[in-house]
């Protein structure tokens, strides 16, 4: 019977139920965490400025398509390495030289700020004036300057360097000295009408500054490898000033490029203009060296003249052989004419020359006379005898000539031969001259080629510098998305998620890292062999904390039914002594004990029966404070400490009726704090104390000391019939509740019976809400309204 009112083994399966529970019985906090955060987005949605992205597509258009690239590439003065890379083209539109003539362009640099109750806002397209800047020195123009401007009519406007400043009355026109120079300000182009007696802040910002700025924001991203398509991208908090930067962006990149093609080309015609200088030198030297070899070597034609020196060679050769062959024949004559002493023979007659051939005809003429003379008369004829004396001297004569002859043919032969060896010199020298002539020749020709090439090559040039093409295509000029930042509905969904999620996490943090136990169920599943009577809720300063008679209250209800499970639970124990003795202890100090012990009393005495209660923790007495709550005038002159010390003080006297909220109830306070409560506990006037009470009350309440603490409920525990043992919800840990294990097990203490008090309602163990007999339930105003 001992654990009639413990529940069954507490199931360890996973409660959906519960643990949805869990969060729901939260549900103030988490409507509460979602309208902050929807109010907190709202109010940021309203004082944020919206920024709108502006993108645009662009074609790189390939260098190797350009006339000066080509030039350089057939010079060989550029490398593959050298064409530009997607990654560089990105470079140069975000680099700081590009970006600087965007600004300047757009005067980026200077802004103009409308002011209003939280935010100001930029005017772009409609600025509500111009602001020229003079610089006294030329050369710094990079500058930061604020100020405030007000107008307050068509000529006129207000102007301070500083929102504290008082402000100066000036004119549109007139100029505004200030630490760089001055400012003039000029009425703006739509009038002043719509900023009349509007707070406007100029602001001029440094140059570079922005191009930092406008570096950090443009997004420049490649397609797919290969691919010469760049999408450029800007968030700018105005529409077309981020369209505008974007298109001037491109046209910038596209002057950069063009700037460096033409530089290029010059650099190429320089280049070409020096070579054309350096191989016309040349050629012209290559032209003198020709001369000069032509000179020296007196020849016009080696070709020409090498036919002209084999054909001499050959005439002076056959002229050679005729000669030797005259000599030879006039040789023979001469040897056939010396060869014939006293008799004669004939001669060639055809010797070459005429004299001779005459005088070789007239001598063997006379021979063919003579001959045919000597047939009819001998040699002593006197017409062969003149014959003979002819013959002679046409011999003399004829080798006088053929001597004379023969040595004119050997001069002219010397002479021939001198000649032919002259030639025949000339013509092995015409190799040696022909090769040198054709080397020089040849570095002529490449000369030549190399100067038209160059000549044309500059023609090209030129023509590249009058015309230089676009290194960019634009695809789709500057379009704009709409607004990207802030999405209402997505800050509005993330404040509804972080608005279940901060709550959701507070509670499965505080869930997770809980050690304390919070109903009945939690200290079940700590102690499963312990009855447990019931749960006290937790009560509100401006509740009442004592029960009262016909009481339908929460606190009531749940004493009620302790009331009644401890009825049940003594009912089926076996008790002969002190079973209407009850013992109220805890673990601990603070776990309401003493509360619980008081309004114990109060519902038990409620239903007539007559009750005493006894203030037994003599080291921290509560009970008298309690009773002082309800009772103004309240007096203790003695109490269970002077009782138990002192035997001359009778039982009677100590204890003293109070009616607390219409209910009788008898009290014996702790009395006087003494020095030594263990030994004085131990006391024989205790079971003197105990038997006499037992046997004159119906029910002996006996608010102890906490167990774990100290002694001084063990010391007297034999005098209990029953013992409350209190917990605390949300204060008594779990850890803590192994020593309630061990007094039981070593039964240290009678009758053991758990009681969880402070339970907040949303945890009471079952899920019970007491108060449905109670006082009527408060309604809302909605649900008032309803009804």
């Amino acid at each position: 019977m001992d654990n009639v009112f413990s529940s069954s083994k507490t199931d360890q399966k996973f409660n959906l139920k519960k643990t949805i529970g869990l969060y729901t019985k939260h549900w103030f906090w988490f409507v509460l965490c979602i309208i902050i955060l929807v109010s907190l987005t709202y109010v940021f949605l309203r004082y944020t400025v919206p920024e709108y992205q502006a993108s645009t597509e662009v074609m790189i258009i390939d260098d190797s398509d350009d006339s000066t690239s080509e030039i350089f590439n057939e010079l060989s003065l550029s490398s593959g390495a050298e064409d530009a890379s997607m990654e560089d083209e990105i470079l140069v539109f975000k680099s700081r030289k590009v970006l600087r003539n965007v600004v300047e362009d757009l005067d980026l640099n200077v802004q103009y700020f409308t002011q209003g109750v939280v935010l100001e806002n930029e005017s772009y397209n409609e600025i509500p004036f111009e602001a020229n800047l003079v610089f006294s020195d030329s050369l710094n123009t990079d500058v930061y300057f604020n100020c405030f401007v007000k107008i307050t009519s068509e000529i006129s406007f207000e102007y301070r360097t500083s929102e504290d400043e008082e402000a100066t009355s000036e004119k549109f026109g007139s100029p505004i000295e200030t630490y760089f120079g001055s400012v003039i300000i000029l009425p703006g182009v739509n009038g002043t009408d719509t900023y009349l007696n509007r707070d406007i802040r100029l602001q001029i910002s440094l140059v570079t500054d922005v191009v930092e700025d406008l570096r950090s924001r443009i997004y420049v991203s490649g397609g797919q490898e290969g691919s010469r398509i760049l999408t450029l991208s800007l968030v700018d908090p105005i529409e077309q000033k981020a369209k505008d930067i974007l298109n001037t962006l491109i046209e910038e990149y596209d002057t950069h490029t063009s700037e460096i093609k033409n530089r290029k080309s010059e650099g190429t015609s320089k280049l070409i203009d020096e070579r054309i200088s350096r191989v016309f030198s040349d050629l012209e030297n290559v032209d003198a060296s020709i001369a000069r070899f032509k000179i020296g070597n007196k020849v016009t034609d080696v070709g020409s003249q090498a036919g002209q020196y084999m054909s001499q060679s050959f005439e002076n050769e056959q002229q050679i052989e005729n000669i030797r062959t005259q000599i030879k024949l006039l040789n023979y004559t001469k040897e056939r004419l010396s060869s014939s002493s006293g008799s004669f023979q004939s001669v060639p007659s055809n010797l070459g020359d005429g004299t001779i051939s005459a005088l070789s005809g007239q001598y063997n003429e006379l021979l063919s006379q003579r001959t045919n003379k000597l047939k009819s008369a001998g040699a002593k004829n006197s017409i062969v005898q003149q014959l003979d004396q002819s013959i002679s001297n046409v011999k003399n004569n004829l080798t006088q000539n053929i001597n004379a002859t023969t040595r004119t043919l050997n001069i002219q032969l010397n002479s021939l031969q001198n000649q032919y060896q002259k030639v025949n010199s000339k013509i092995s020298s015409v190799p040696g001259q022909e090769n040198k002539l054709k080397s020089i020749e040849r570095s002529q020709g490449i000369k030549e080629s190399i100067y038209l090439y160059l000549l044309q090559k500059k023609e090209e040039a030129i023509i590249s510098q009058t015309v230089t093409s676009s290194n960019v295509k634009v695809i789709d000029p500057a379009y704009s998305y709409g607004q990207v930042s802030p999405k209402g509905s997505i800050l509005y969904m993330g404040a509804l998620f972080l608005g279940f999620l901060i709550p959701f996490g507070v509670i499965y943090a505080k869930d997770l890292l809980d050690t304390k136990i919070h109903n009945r169920e939690d200290l079940h599943k700590e102690i499963d062999d312990i009855s447990i009577l019931g749960e006290v809720p937790r009560i509100s300063k401006s509740d009442k904390h004592l029960v009262e008679r016909n009481d339908r209250s929460i606190l009531s209800e749940s004493f009620r039914i302790i009331r009644t499970n401890f009825d049940f639970v003594s009912r089926g124990r076996n008790i002969e002594k002190y079973n209407n003795v009850i013992f109220v202890t805890s673990t601990i100090n603070g776990e309401g004990k003493s509360f619980f012990s008081m309004n114990m009393a109060l519902t038990l005495a409620s239903t007539n029966k007559k009750v005493l209660l006894i203030g037994a923790d003599i080291r921290n007495p509560q009970i008298f404070s309690a009773i002082r709550t309800v009772e103004d005038k309240v007096s203790v002159k003695a109490g269970l400490t002077d009782f138990v010390a002192d035997k001359s003080i009778s039982l009677k006297s100590v204890i003293n009726e109070h009616v607390v909220n219409d209910i009788k109830v008898d009290i014996l306070f702790s009395g006087k704090i003494p020095p030594n409560p263990a030994e004085l506990l131990m006391s024989d006037r205790f079971k003197e104390l105990f038997d006499t009470v037992s046997a004159d009350y119906d029910y002996v309440m006996v608010d102890t000391a906490p167990s774990m603490l100290v002694t001084d409920t063990l010391l007297i525990s034999k005098y209990a019939g029953h013992t409350f043992y209190v917990t605390r919800a949300g204060y008594t840990e779990k850890e803590i509740l192994n020593f309630t294990k061990e007094i039981h097990a070593d039964n240290k203490l009678n009758g053991m019976m758990l009681v969880v008090n402070d339970v907040d309602q949303s945890n009471f163990g079952y899920g019970a809400r007491y108060g449905y007999y109670g006082a009527p339930e408060k309604k809302s105003w909605f649900s008032r309204k309803k009804a």
